[in-house]
């Protein structure tokens, strides 16, 4: 499977784990994951004038499961939805190379499906092929629960109507790095350039250089790997694609976008990016830092005992005074002609309450904390709680901004993954061919040829779909 379309696969699947429940670790009672091991209390107060929706069963189709399985634990919003609002959320299963074409066919077969996992896709390509329908009439955006996210369902407002409402950030492509490495080499800790707002683009190269530069030759030295190009064009906080709620517009020749892509080829040129593809922070010791979601952390904790792990938001941009983070959205899609409206809305209430209720928010973390052991007792992953909660201050609007480029929902020209330069969506292009060149056969090595040769795309896409607004 293609390194990009695996990484997705994971990010969407682990989308709901990490916004809500963490995917964990750790607990220094050594207690392992069961069937509810940590009791969610409930309030049956909380869904006091909402609809009745006692009794009703929603189809979600997606790559996972929401109900639990194996030795996973339900999750909070779980455990709302069914013990407080008396709904259960039937599975239907699809793969991650059919699930588009599977929910096409079942809308069409009128056959039973109401919800669908948000992915990049989704607006405005999947909205304009008739998948979803919208969520105005289900979603009171003016209640206070939405606080903190309201913001986030403005930025994503299509046509005039909400298709995407976030329950909450999630999967943000960060910096992984062992400190224990740090220590021996010699570099600063970039938590703390990080509290002191000096955690930059600057100090990420200079850290990979020293890195690199220390090296006695015995064996290759690479300063970064992993998800990389485009958390770093997202940190300029720009976009290759605009949309002001009429019409939509292409940003390619923005500067701050040109001054990410220099850097890219600098790193390039440097050999500073190691193009090889790790499921979790490399054990070698030969690559100072690794780019990716927080999705591998639990893994990675245990393959690297005594590396001290920790991650940091990606590094800002030297021009800008904010933290732009590269993050997933945790969405729920109504799916087209769904008859169960209501009941997905008190889901996606569920899952707001979850992240936002004090006392849910103590549960999940109590969850996250749990070791995962496998049959012969061996500790397989844990997150600490260290870890977990610098985290969650991540998905403080109010200290990181998250960034959404509509040029990543307008269809494959724009988004497609594949080996052949040529073949390649735009976006993907511009997030990391030019640090991929060996991979994608074809590519130019300078972002003014790259930019050239696309150019003209991006006019062309952003002209047919502002054809298609009212």
């Amino acid at each position: 499977m293609r390194k990009m379309k695996r990484a997705l696969a994971l990010l969407s699947a682990m989308t709901l784990c990490f916004a809500m429940t963490a995917c964990g670790e750790e607990s220094s009672e050594g207690r392992t994951k069961s069937q509810d091991d940590v009791s969610i209390a409930t309030d049956d107060a909380i869904n006091a004038g909402d609809p009745d929706i006692s009794g009703q069963t929603v189809y979600w189709m997606a790559i996972y499961d929401l109900n639990p399985t194996g030795n996973a634990d339900r999750s909070v919003a779980l455990s709302l939805f069914e013990d407080v609002y008396g709904a259960k959320i039937e599975y239907v299963a699809t793969t991650a190379d059919t699930k588009f074409d599977d929910l096409s066919n079942r809308i069409n077969g009128g056959d039973p499906v109401d919800m669908f996992p948000y992915e990049w896709d989704a607006v405005p390509n999947g909205v304009n092929k008739g998948m979803y329908d919208p969520l105005d009439d289900y979603v009171d955006l003016s209640d206070p629960i939405y606080d903190g996210v309201r913001e986030l369902a403005e930025m994503y407002k299509y046509n005039g109507h909400y298709y995407v409402i976030p329950y909450a950030t999630s999967d943000p492509l960060a910096i992984t790095y062992s400190r224990t490495m740090l220590e021996e080499e010699g570099l600063e800790d970039p938590y703390e350039l990080y509290q002191e707002g000096k955690w930059d683009w600057d100090a990420f190269m200079d850290m990979m250089k020293q890195f690199v530069s220390n090296g006695d030759g015995s064996e290759q030295r690479f300063g970064c790997c992993g998800w990389f190009g485009q958390a770093l064009l997202q940190s300029t906080g720009d976009t290759v694609v605009k949309y002001d709620g009429n019409k939509f517009t292409n940003n390619i020749m923005s500067p701050n976008i040109e001054r990410a892509e220099l850097l890219m080829e600098e790193i390039s040129k440097l050999g500073l990016y190691d193009p090889t593809w790790y499921g979790y922070f490399p054990t070698e010791g030969n690559i100072l830092f690794y780019g990716m979601a927080p999705w591998h952390l639990s893994d990675s904790n245990a393959k690297n005992p005594d590396a001290d792990i920790f991650l940091v938001p990606f590094p800002k941009d030297p021009k800008s005074e904010e933290y732009y983070l590269n993050m997933n959205y945790g969405a729920t899609m109504l799916v087209k002609n769904s008859t169960k409206g209501d009941a997905v809305a008190m889901w996606m209430k569920c899952q707001r309450l979850a992240e936002t209720q004090e006392e849910y928010k103590a549960a999940a973390k109590e969850k996250a904390l749990i070791q995962s052991v496998n049959a012969q007792g061996k500790v397989t992953g844990f997150i600490t709680e260290e870890q977990y909660d610098f985290m969650q201050t991540w998905y403080d609007t109010s200290k990181i901004k998250s960034v959404f480029d509509f040029g990543y929902g307008m269809g494959s020209l724009m988004y497609n993954e594949t080996y052949d330069y040529a073949t390649r969506g735009v976006m993907n292009n511009i997030g990391d061919a030019i640090l991929n060149q060996k991979q994608y056969a074809g590519t130019p090595d300078t972002w003014a040829e790259i930019r050239s040769e696309w150019q003209s795309v991006v006019d062309t896409v952003v002209e047919e779909y502002n054809a298609k607004l009212q």
